[in-house]
């Protein structure tokens, strides 16, 4: 499974990755955490706000830091 966080690195888009990498990791998800900081990449997405999350390249949330726990229920 692709996790991607979408945002230029900022405080919140790090915690959205370590929550993602948490939920994952608690799963016992095969996953790989992919960071897509380029503007026009995160565009092509479809996304004007950040952070956002990806799974499989089809984004689950926008602009909003979710928990372990909110994550979770999209990684099942």
């Amino acid at each position: 499974m692709k996790i991607q966080i979408l945002g230029t690195g900022c405080k919140k888009c790090e915690l959205l990755a370590g929550n993602a990498e948490n939920a994952a990791t608690e799963l016992g998800v095969d996953f790989e955490i992919q960071k897509v900081t380029d503007i026009n990449e995160i565009m092509q997405f479809g996304v004007m706000l950040t952070p956002a999350l990806a799974i499989d390249n089809e984004v689950k949330s926008v602009g909003h830091v979710l928990s372990s726990e909110e994550i979770k229920v999209l990684l099942k």
